[in-house]
C-alpha cells in the first residue's frame, strides 16, 4: 500500500512517499480503505520537529484524521461489519471519561500510525461508525477538529440555549463550533483579522464579529456586547497573548476551553482569574463516548462540515504548505483515493 513517513522533520517537505505492505487482522482488529484525511495544526508542528507531546520515528505514518470503509474484519468483531463507513478516534486507549495521561501514548500520526495511508489497522474500540449523510472528505474532519468543539462546548458545563460563546479565528475547531452553537441556540461572537473570513462566520451562525487587529483590545468590546456579563464558553486557540483576554471576556463561572499549543507561553495574571472567577479548562480532542455523542448531534441538526480545500494524494507536502499560510477557512482535505 502507499503510504506517506513522517520523515525528517525538518520541514514541510519532510513527508516521504514510501510503500508498506497491506496489514493483516488480528482478532478483534478492523481493516479500514481510507478515502480521505484532514490536516490539523499539530500535522505542521509535528513535521517541523516541534511537537512536544509525542514520541516518535521518522518511520511514522502521519495525520490523526481519516475516513473509509471497512474492508477486513477479525474474529470477535461485533460491532462493525465489511462495508461500515468509520473514522479512527484521536486517543485509541481513550473510551470514555476523564483523560488520563497514558491517554497521549496512542494518538494517531504523533504517538502510533495514523491515517496517511491507503490502508489502515485498528482494533474494533479504536474506530466510530460515521453520519450516513456524510461523504468521506466531509467525515475526514471530524476525529480532532469536531470533536475538540463538541467537547470544548459539551465535556464540562454543557452549553444552554440564550448563552454566549466566544470563538477565535476561523480554523476547523472554530468553525465547527459557531455551527455546533448556532444549532443548540446559542449565541455567538466570532474574532478574525479579516473581514472576509468574518463575513464567513457569519454565514455559519455568528451572530456577531469582531475583527480583532481593528479593535485590539478585543475584551472590553465582548464585554460591551454582553452588556458587562461576559461569555459562557470561550473557545481559545488564538496564541501567546490572547489568553488574558479571553479569561477577561468570561463571566463568572464560564469556562475557557484552552485548545492547541498556540496560546503557549502566555504569561498569565491570575489576578482576573480570582476577580471573575471562570473556569479554564485544557481540551486535548475527546474519547471515543465524545465522538458517538458528537455524530448523533450531527446525524439531528444534517450539519455539514466547512471544507476550504481539497488536495490529491501526491499534494500532500503541498497541503501542508497551505494550511501554514493560515488563509483557510473551516478544514483541508487530502483524497487517498
Amino acid at each position: 500500500m502507499r503510504i506517506y513517513e513522517i520523515g525528517s522533520l525538518n520541514g514541510l517537505d519532510s513527508w516521504q512517499r514510501a510503500e508498506r505492505p497491506r496489514p493483516s487482522v488480528g482478532r478483534g482488529q478492523v481493516l479500514i480503505r481510507v478515502h480521505a484525511v484532514s490536516l490539523n495544526y499539530r500535522d505542521i508542528l509535528l513535521a517541523t520537529g516541534r511537537y512536544r507531546y509525542s514520541t516518535y520515528v521518522p518511520s511514522l505514518i502521519p495525520v490523526s484524521d481519516g475516513a473509509g470503509e471497512v474492508v477486513e474484519i477479525g474474529d470477535g468483531v461485533r460491532e462493525f461489519t465489511i462495508g461500515d463507513r468509520v473514522a479512527g478516534i484521536f486517543s485509541q486507549s481513550w473510551q470514555g471519561g476523564d483523560q488520563v495521561l497514558e491517554d497521549s501514548s496512542t494518538t494517531l500520526g504523533g504517538a502510533v500510525d495514523g491515517m496517511m495511508a491507503e490502508y489502515a489497522l485498528f482494533d474494533q474500540s479504536g474506530v466510530v461508525k460515521l453520519p450516513d449523510y456524510l461523504t468521506y472528505e466531509e467525515a475526514s474532519t471530524l476525529p480532532v477538529a469536531a470533536v475538540t468543539a463538541w467537547n470544548a462546548l459539551y465535556g464540562l458545563k454543557p452549553l444552554r440555549p440564550g448563552q454566549t460563546v466566544l470563538t477565535m479565528g476561523t480554523g476547523g475547531v472554530s468553525i465547527f463550533a459557531i455551527q455546533l452553537a448556532h444549532a443548540a441556540g446559542a449565541r455567538v461572537i466570532a474574532t478574525s483579522s479579516s473581514e472576509n473570513k468574518l463575513a464567513r462566520a457569519r454565514i455559519l451562525g455568528a451572530d456577531e464579529t469582531i475583527n480583532y487587529l481593528s479593535t485590539p483590545e478585543w475584551q472590553v468590546e465582548v464585554l460591551r456586547m454582553t452588556d458587562g456579563r461576559g461569555v459562557d464558553h470561550v473557545i481559545e486557540i488564538g496564541g501567546a497573548g490572547t489568553l488574558a483576554r479571553s479569561i477577561a471576556s468570561t463571566r463568572p463561572g464560564g469556562v475557557v476551553s484552552l485548545i492547541g499549543l498556540l496560546a503557549a507561553g502566555d504569561t498569565i495574571d491570575p489576578l482576573p482569574i480570582l476577580t471573575r472567577g471562570p473556569i479554564v479548562r485544557g481540551v486535548m480532542v475527546g474519547s471515543r463516548e465524545t465522538f458517538v455523542q458528537l455524530n448523533a448531534a450531527l446525524t439531528y441538526h444534517k450539519l455539514k462540515p466547512v471544507i476550504d480545500s481539497t488536495f490529491g494524494f501526491n499534494e500532500a507536502n503541498a497541503a501542508l504548505h497551505y494550511l501554514d499560510k493560515g488563509a483557510h477557512v473551516g478544514k483541508v482535505v487530502i483524497c487517498i483515493d
